[in-house]
């Protein structure tokens, strides 16, 4: 299943963890979090090198878990990946010792799909957390086949379960696996708002009416004013809390 490395015991790694590219189809839109750019790659591995985690075939990257602490406020708040990346931010500005990881990322290399990675990463990532002193590792987890449904709510998506009980959705079942534990639903967890030039080239649709847009990849339906000239995104994620030894 390959090793398992921190960037702070492999900091020559670090260009390579972050050029794994993610999978085929995700959706390009979500380079306009502005959110984002608060955890860009380059501040993360140089800020907290030690919650970034490479798993590694023959010495090469295959897949990367990317973490920020912070100081939990409310346990599992509605905004949860924007506020994550707010409260790690701010916290490291007025040098706020945290208590908590929230994990931004898990992505594994389109080439090493279907092995078993993503539970290996998971795996490392709780151990970095412990290792790190932090009591605790929360994830606003982000399923993508949810953009095959996008008009159902974010609630009856997570809560449909398999006969033997296990999320119906295979990347919420791939963390209950590793033994996380769904919380709660964050329903504005992301958000992308920008002008309709931007939509047009992020998706190649037209975006030409007033109203929701199905856009492939999105998670709920963007929604349009073609008046103002603009679009918004609020993608839901699911809360998941993973226990740190």
């Amino acid at each position: 299943m390959g090793t398992s490395v921190t960037l702070s015991r492999r900091p020559d790694l670090a260009a390579a963890t972050y050029a794994i590219p993610y999978p085929p189809g995700s959706p390009r839109f979500m380079e306009g979090s502005l959110a984002s750019l608060l955890v860009r790659g380059r501040r993360v591995a140089r800020r907290s090198p030690h919650l970034v985690v490479a798993l590694l075939e023959d010495d090469r990257p295959v897949a990367r878990g990317v973490m920020v602490p912070f100081r939990g406020r409310e346990p599992f708040p509605a905004r949860g990946w924007d506020e994550v990346a707010v409260w790690a931010a701010e916290d490291a500005l007025d040098d706020v010792t945290p208590d908590t990881a929230g994990a931004l990322e898990i992505a594994v290399h389109p080439d090493h799909q279907g092995r078993g990675h993503s539970a290996t990463v998971l795996r490392a990532m709780r151990e970095a957390v412990a290792a790190a002193g932090l009591t605790s590792l929360v994830i606003p987890v982000r399923p993508p086949d949810k953009a095959d449904v996008p008009a159902t709510p974010m609630a009856d998506y997570a809560a449909a379960t398999r006969p033997d009980g296990l999320p119906a959705d295979r990347w919420l079942r791939t963390h209950v696996r590793a033994g996380g534990r769904i919380e709660a639903i964050a329903p504005c967890s992301a958000t992308v708002q920008a002008p309709l030039a931007d939509w047009r080239r992020w998706t190649g649709l037209p975006f030409d009416r007033d109203g929701v847009v199905t856009v492939p990849g999105a998670l709920a339906p963007v929604f349009v004013s073609t008046a103002q000239d603009f679009a918004v995104y609020v993608e839901p994620n699911v809360w998941v809390s993973h226990r740190v030894a």
